[in-house]
């Protein structure tokens, strides 16, 4: 999920609400604001992601 912002010459910033990080700032359409959203690795999601595959697998060798 990610917070956009219209600067006052036009141009946008876009900002990750998971990780806080700004993903893009003065950047000229909302396609390109699209584009860099898509490339975003998210660390915070990543790590969640990492977290739950952890903790299945731990709960798999408790069952056996």
């Amino acid at each position: 999920m990610y917070n956009r912002t219209q600067n006052e010459n036009g141009s946008y910033n876009t900002r990750c609400l998971d990780c806080f990080i700004t993903i893009a700032f003065s950047v000229e359409t909302e396609k390109e604001l699209d584009q860099r959203e898509m490339r975003h690795i998210c660390p915070e999601k990543a790590l969640a992601g990492l977290l739950v595959r952890e903790q299945s697998i731990a709960s798999r060798s408790l069952a056996n």
